[in-house]
């Protein structure tokens, strides 16, 4: 049962549709609910509440005090119980509730009741372009961390993908600020109407994981502004987000649990931030400056936790003087209010969630369902078609490969995950027969993960070299198959936090594999299951029908049998661009990534399709790319009027055809150029996108507000945003290379 009924329009959507059909209703913006009573954060602003917790504060000991600011276990705080505060209670979460882990030690518990539904990676979650799916994904896995008694679910990590060798890519959302804003305001809003408050992450201009422990980051002021902060700002703002992670990485000079610039200066006092700060885990340096800068809370790895700066260390500074005692009741005071706000103290009324049950493993279908992207489909070999077709080979380590637990970031323990062959073999019929061949092993040198986790670029170094018995294994089921579907790409042992990778080749000689099969069965399809870009260039050219998926969870496989079987067409659409070669992207380009003691961002604004579309570079595949079964016509673009001021709204119309056989989703995805503009702007800048149902033969007319305020830039003479008047062309697509309507407008201040 869902704990508060928040736009019906949104959840009915999702609790009375099928599977396989396509919402076709138009919702309001998701925000959080209105409130009769005056609060922040859902914490009441009176006189009594401030009273309460200052009485609380006034009969701790500084040994009390410090010990709610710090880990007193893995993941959670120390309780006071002679007061009646108990633990703050955290868990990992961008892919599900992590299971439960020893007090002091990263060992699993060994609970057998911690099971957890394994929701799809962020790339997949991007990959629908659906914020409704977004809002779903929130309030599911908000759900399981308040029935495993969680108070801070560590989830969403929003930071922009910038190189696509970056491990986390996987997990993070998008290269773009505008699709990354829209996906987490309704993600955060879900997960917090459970009472449970999410940690926003990685705060901030945690790009890479290569030297992520100690390099400095230097991006200019308006490329921060305009590229890597508007999520963050727009969780405080929009979604007013309980808590922020500060990350691993310095950023001009100061690390970020200690920047007061960031930390103070723009979350707190220029957004209004009101929640707590939690450190990445082991990401403090320094006690005195942490305290003065705004962490609120450190946590950490297997140490004594009487050693953490803000254990004993803080203390004594305190007793000496160095530290006013003051300063650290400002920290327990946030601590508290959070705590009050979610009902820990005083749980009458808490939500009470569910956990693994049918309804979420649901939930993630229909988020799988809406990932898987299209990339290519020559002569409609798409959804496939099973007249005639006796035998399928499946081929492909992938085919089988679970992806819940793995690598060394944060997984889920789960009693369903459905692989790619097990969906073939609930989907298909009992006439036909399915012919699996592994086709390459999963090695890496020395038979074992060389460089897991050493914060490198090498990654897991990987053996590359097919065996002669397997590959001719494979060879023959594609040769005596009708059907051949490789199931290839990489896993969440290979894309991992901690390690970027060394290159964009596939791993495991995965490319041989795939160029022999096609050979010998020209009816082969591809199906690539990865969270970042890899160098497909050739598999591209080679084979006739592509897929790209994701780490998909639970239902992943379901999904996208789905889809190939027809049940389901296709919508996602890609959250990043794909590369021809790894030097055309920006970071590479520019030769500024990894940096080592620091890296500059030299790229500035041009960061993902942005340069691509700017220096007119081919990607291989664009931002916001993806086919469907049908063929989709935009028309008559419009907007309400020709001219505008800087306080007002575009209102932008037109009508999506759907001119094929089968009826199915489209991404609507408006751009806007400034041709005119006095200083440096991108080709193109994403700036609205809708996902729209439309049945075959129909057309559906779809209207998009565009606060004139989205065209600003941000002047960094002047400290503020600004928008220049003159001629602006919006254009509309369903990618960033596939521009079908313009129309021009004016801007007057």
């Amino acid at each position: 049962m869902k704990k508060h009924v928040m736009y019906m329009t949104v959840l009915s959507a999702f609790l009375f549709a099928s599977s396989c059909k396509q919402n076709e209703k138009e919702t309001e913006p998701i925000k959080p609910k209105e409130t009769v009573e005056v609060t922040y954060q859902g914490v009441p602003i009176t006189n009594a509440y401030d009273s309460k917790i200052d009485s609380l504060i006034a009969l701790m000991t500084i040994e009390e005090k410090t010990g709610m600011l710090h880990g007193n276990s893995m993941f959670a705080t120390k309780a006071i119980e002679r007061l009646g505060i108990p633990e703050l209670t955290m868990a990992d979460g961008p892919l599900g509730v992590r299971e439960e882990i020893s007090r002091d030690s990263w060992a699993a518990a060994g609970w057998d009741n911690d099971f957890a539904t394994y929701y799809p990676a962020g790339g997949g979650l991007a990959a629908t372009w659906n914020t409704e799916l977004s809002y779903l994904f929130g309030t599911s896995v908000g759900e399981e961390a308040i029935a495993r008694d969680k108070d801070v679910l560590l989830s969403p990590a929003i930071n922009i993908i910038r190189t696509p060798l970056g491990g986390r890519t996987y997990e993070y959302f998008t290269e773009d600020p505008f699709l990354n804003k829209k996906l987490t305001v309704p993600f955060i809003v879900g997960v917090q109407e459970n009472d449970v408050a999410v940690c926003v992450k990685h705060y901030a201009a945690n790009n890479q994981e290569t030297h992520r422990d100690y390099v400095d980051v230097q991006i200019d002021e308006r490329a921060l502004r305009e590229i890597y902060l508007p999520a963050f700002k727009a969780a405080v703002q929009e979604a007013q987000a309980y808590s922020f992670m500060g990350a691993y990485n310095k950023f001009r000079g100061e690390y970020l649990c200690e920047n007061g610039y960031m930390l103070n200066d723009v979350l707190r006092d220029e957004w209004g931030f009101k929640g707590i700060v939690i450190s990445d885990w082991a990401a403090v340096h320094d006690t005195k400056k942490s305290i003065e800068n705004g962490l609120d809370v450190e946590m950490g790895t297997p140490k004594p936790f009487n050693e953490f700066y803000y254990a004993d260390a803080l203390i004594e500074k305190v007793k000496s003087g160095v530290i006013a005692e003051a300063d650290v009741d400002v920290h327990v005071k946030r601590v508290l209010q959070l705590m009050f706000s979610l009902k820990s103290i005083d749980d009458a009324g808490r939500a009470k969630g569910s956990i693994n049950t049918e309804d979420h493993f649901q939930d993630a279908y229909k988020i799988a369902a809406e990932s898987v992207v299209l990339l290519k489909n020559e002569n409609n070999q798409l959804p496939i078609k099973l007249d005639g077709v006796k035998s399928i080979a499946v081929i492909g380590n992938n085919a089988k490969k679970k992806n819940a637990l793995g690598g060394f970031g944060a997984g889920v323990k789960t009693k369903r995950e459905v692989t790619p062959l097990e969906g073939l073999q609930n989907r298909l019929p009992e006439s036909v027969t399915i012919n699996y061949a592994e086709g390459y092993l999963e090695r890496y040198s020395n038979d074992e993960k060389a460089k897991l986790g050493d914060i490198t670029l090498n990654g897991p170094v990987t053996i590359d070299k097919l065996e002669p018995d397997m590959l001719e294994e494979a060879i023959k089921a594609a040769k005596s198959s009708d059907v051949a579907i490789i199931f290839a790409g990489s896993n969440r042992d290979y894309e991992t936090e901690a390690s970027d990778r060394a290159s964009l080749k596939l791993p495991f000689g995965q490319e041989e594999l795939i160029e022999k099969v096609l050979e010998v069965n020209p009816n082969t399809i591809v199906v690539i299951i990865a969270g970042a870009p890899f160098d497909i260039q050739n598999i591209s050219q080679k084979s006739s029908v592509l897929i790209w998926s994701w780490f998909n969870g639970s239902e992943g496989g379901n999904a996208l049998a789905d889809v190939i079987l027809g049940n389901v067409n296709p919508s996602g659409k890609l959250p990043w661009t794909m590369p021809k070669k790894l030097e055309d992207s920006p970071a590479h380009a520019t030769h500024s990534f990894p940096g080592d003691e620091s890296v500059n961002y030299t790229e500035g604004i041009l960061v993902g399709y942005r340069w691509f579309d700017t220096k007119n570079i081919a990607p291989l595949y664009p931002f916001g790319y993806g086919l469907s079964y049908t063929n989709f016509e935009f028309s008559d673009l419009k907007t309400n009027k020709s001219t505008y001021k800087t306080d007002e709204v575009i209102q932008v119309s037109f009508k999506v055809k759907n001119t094929g056989d089968f009826s199915g989703k489209e991404v609507a995805q408006l751009y806007v150029s400034d041709p005119e503009s006095y200083v440096e702007k991108a080709a193109k800048e994403l700036k609205g996108f809708k996902k729209v149902f439309v049945k075959q033969g129909e057309d559906q007319e779809v209207v998009m507000t565009l606060p004139v305020k989205e065209l600003a830039y941000y002047n960094e003479v002047k400290k503020s945003w600004l928008v220049e008047p003159g001629t602006y062309i919006l254009k509309l697509g369903n990618s960033s290379r596939h521009i079908e309507k313009e129309v021009v407008i004016e801007i007057h201040k």
